[in-house]
């Protein structure tokens, strides 16, 4: 890869990962029984972040 798209994805990698573990420490605070709708909708899109679909768009497979 050109040396350009290469820290492109870089980046990419870095914020995706970024905000994954950012979702992962918010969704530990979510403890309260109205919180949980949002917790669970958090939980959907962490799996996304983390599906191999997700991953390949990214370019990491």
């Amino acid at each position: 890869l050109p040396v350009r798209k290469q820290k492109i994805l870089k980046s990419c990698f870095s914020d995706t990962d970024r905000a994954l573990s950012l979702l992962e420490e918010y969704c530990k605070k979510l403890r309260k029984p109205e919180e949980q709708q949002l917790k669970n909708a958090v939980k959907k899109v962490m799996g996304i972040f983390k599906s191999s679909l997700f991953q390949a768009l990214l370019g990491r497979y």
